[in-house]
């Protein structure tokens, strides 16, 4: 299974020299700003600042593309709805069906600051590898065992990939078609899939003996492998300031989607 997760995380820019602990703090300090915004007026500057940074990122447009692929059915679901279910103020209609401002409204708040925060967590990911960020978590306090679990996810997501693409050609060799839905087909996959689980299952608990036997949970306190610079802190404190300025002119505005109504 090729996740691709790390598949940019070589290029060079800003966001990729910088230290992985400050950005993870820095971003997600972002991310929590976005998600404060109330006030319409406010999405102009989260959009214009998270293309910006996305640009600064120097991650290609089909990075995001591929990404917003499956988040697009939940947005996709919310455009189709909310703008017809809720509010009072109804701007256009057509037979039963109504266009209501309320709902309008909401929809392009929730549109536009679920994709500024996914891009941003994008930026993320796709600036620094994986496994980079798990170490720079526990640096910052991430608990061992959560760190070790994420590490072992990331690396046999691949392996038990591998082992459903095997079960699969094994099925299709003995004329298993999975492309007709059928009662027998779903029993199949049932079977596959229980399989798959417990055939993980063991190799976990044979993976965690292996550990204990090397040693695993006895071995000294490691010295943090990351030096930050003043830029990372300067940048760490530009962002900081960003996201606090968003959350200030959204209070000075009145923090309501209200105000564009009145």
């Amino acid at each position: 299974m090729n996740l691709g997760i790390d598949e940019y995380t070589d290029l060079d820019s800003p966001f990729h020299r910088w230290d992985p602990r400050y950005k993870i703090v820095g971003l997600i300090t972002l991310v929590f700003a976005f998600s404060f915004i109330r006030d319409l007026r406010m999405l102009l500057a989260v959009a214009v600042a998270t293309i910006t940074i996305y640009g600064i990122s120097r991650l290609p447009a089909g990075y995001i593309a591929k990404r917003f692929r499956y988040p697009s059915f939940f947005l996709l679901a919310i455009v189709l709805s909310l703008p017809f279910l809720s509010g009072e103020h109804v701007l256009m209609s057509l037979g039963p069906i109504a266009l209501r401002q309320e709902g309008l409204l909401a929809t392009i708040l929730i549109a536009t600051r679920f994709s500024c925060i996914l891009i941003v967590g994008m930026i993320l990911l796709g600036t620094t590898p994986l496994l980079t960020n798990i170490k720079a978590v526990r640096t910052i306090g991430l608990p061992d065992i959560m760190a070790d679990m994420a590490l072992l996810a990331f690396r046999y997501l691949q392996e038990i990939g591998r082992d459903l693409r095997n079960m699969q050609t094994s099925m299709r060799l003995r004329g298993f078609r999975d492309r007709r839905f059928s009662p027998r087909g779903l029993k199949t996959l049932a079977w596959l899939s229980g399989s798959l689980l417990i055939y993980s299952y063991e190799r976990s608990e044979s993976i965690y003996k292996a550990m204990v036997l090397r040693g695993y949970g006895q071995a000294p306190p490691r010295q943090s492998e990351f030096q930050a610079n003043k830029k990372d802190a300067l940048i760490l404190v530009a962002i900081i300031l960003a996201a606090a300025g968003f959350i200030i002119g959204d209070l000075m505005l009145g923090h309501s989607t209200s105000t564009l109504l009145q």
